[in-house]
């Protein structure tokens, strides 16, 4: 009778209130969700100590455990700053965190002789006051991560120096884009009439094109260097794969991804008949700096030619060297290639949109409820940014998380046909080495609680990968 009571208890309560208690509720019970898989993982971290059976011939002893510790200090790590975001967010929401700030930004306005009246300006002080408190809170969490766990498993190539003018680049590259496209998106919400959610989601899809458009040639240039792939066999090579299944290929670039961190990557970005690809140099074994420095460590200096090395400093050699080999690149090229080619691309954009849209005009269906904004602090006054925030971010939580975990499935899906059209360029054995590489240079930890890789691996686990390949090699 006493639950039932306090259920009959919480019903009687003024709207705002069991909008806000649903929120908290919400929101400690995905945590505890998530923390419950965390942990899980952990489990699997702390007991499988030994090389499994099945993965004796892909890893070895010395780098499985390599891995394994360092999956252990990130999800330590993990726990911690999750915690953290969760109270912080919770003191946040229960002390009015969000109305004072809204109330301050209305002040600073006000010192520079704007009034109430003009809302978008005080909107976009709201949105500076507000990513910057999120940059400075977040920034020891950022230091720890990058200086104490990347430093410690050998990832971190950044100087304290690099690491903060790289976090000022970034935020004031980030004001230059967020403060325009959210003042112009809150101008159309306020004269686009009844249909304004169809105004709004034109202009975001709009937004998202241009900026999809030109990340890669004018906004990442200014924090890493981009050049040209060299002539040579591995361009050519790429260039006729490219052209085997008519990828209108332009121009192929390798980015100093090595002076940030020794993980790796591949990508590629563009429209229409004007496609880019993009190369970590620490993909490439030919062009990785840290290569370079394997050479330069006391013993291990041997020959161009390999001859008359001792067995000892080429094992030592083979295993510390990073990155693939040109038929392994080009092989994690063909599966990148193949999720242009069977659509995956398009089909997470339509996807993107069809969401898009559906958030806007259920956002111009709940923006007249005054509770809402009554549940955030907001009684007398419902600022447009402030109903975007409550919607999107708190109302819509439950589906977003829906949504989040179909699209997980999704690509996993995607991956395993991306993997199935390498095979078909006759790339299977030589992306089956490179996956084994790629987990080596990661530190990617091959066995996973069957749970929390459901719900959080995007990619599907090393096993199931190489697996699937193995019975295509078998074809």
């Amino acid at each position: 009778m006493g639950m039932w009571a306090s259920l009959d208890a919480m019903w009687e309560m003024p709207a705002e209130k069991r909008i806000f208690g649903a929120v908290l509720l919400f929101s400690w019970t995905v945590y505890l969700w998530e923390t419950f898989l965390a942990q899980r993982q952990r489990r699997i971290y702390k007991t499988t100590t030994h090389v499994p059976p099945e993965l004796g011939q892909i890893m070895d002893s010395e780098t499985f455990e390599k891995s394994r510790l360092y999956q252990l200090d990130k999800s330590t790590f993990s726990f911690w700053s999750g915690l953290y975001s969760e109270i912080e967010g919770t003191l946040i929401l229960l002390f009015g965190g969000i109305p004072y700030l809204w109330r301050l930004s209305g002040r600073f306005c006000g010192y520079a002789g704007f009034g109430p009246e003009y809302e978008i300006t005080q909107s976009l002080v709201f949105l500076l006051l507000a990513t910057l408190f999120s940059a400075l809170t977040g920034l020891p969490w950022s230091l720890y991560n990058t200086f104490v766990i990347e430093e410690k498993h050998g990832f971190n190539q950044q100087t304290l120096g690099f690491f903060m003018k790289d976090a000022v680049k970034k935020f004031i590259v980030t004001q230059c884009i967020l403060l325009p496209v959210s003042s112009l998106l809150l101008y159309i919400i306020k004269i686009g009439g009844d249909y304004f959610f169809i105004y709004a989601w034109l202009f975001t899809l709009v937004v998202s094109l241009v900026l999809v458009t030109i990340y890669a040639d004018y906004i990442a240039p200014l924090f890493d260097k981009f050049t040209p792939l060299p002539e040579g066999k591995l361009k050519q090579e790429i260039e006729v794969m490219a052209k085997s299944i008519d990828f209108p290929l332009t121009k192929v670039y390798v980015v100093e991804g090595s002076k940030r961190s020794s993980h790796s990557n591949a990508y590629f970005y563009g429209f229409f008949k004007n496609k880019r690809i993009v190369l970590f140099d620490t993909l490439l074994e030919e062009y990785s700096v840290l290569n370079k420095d394997i050479l330069e460590e006391p013993g291990m200096e041997p020959r161009k030619d390999g001859e008359g090395d001792s067995e000892e400093i080429k094992a030592k050699v083979k295993n510390k060297k990073q990155g693939c080999k040109n038929e392994e690149v080009l092989a994690v090229l063909g599966h990148e290639l193949g999720h242009w080619k069977l659509g995956h691309t398009v089909k997470n954009i339509i996807i993107s949109q069809m969401n898009s849209f559906l958030c806007f005009f259920l956002f111009a269906v709940l923006i007249g409820r005054k509770e809402l904004f009554a549940a955030f602090g907001f009684y007398t006054s419902q600022p447009t940014l402030i109903g975007l925030l409550i919607i999107f971010q708190f109302i819509f939580s439950p589906y977003n998380e829906v949504l989040s975990f179909c699209l997980t499935v999704l690509s996993r899906r995607f991956e395993f046909q991306a993997d199935a059209f390498a095979k078909k360029l006759g790339k299977a054995k030589d992306l089956y080495s490179a996956l084994i590489k790629l987990n080596k240079d990661n530190l990617g930890f091959p066995v996973s609680d069957w749970l929390f890789s459901m719900w959080h691996y995007s990619h599907p686990p090393l096993l199931e990968r190489l697996q699937a390949l193995e019975n295509s090699k078998q074809d």
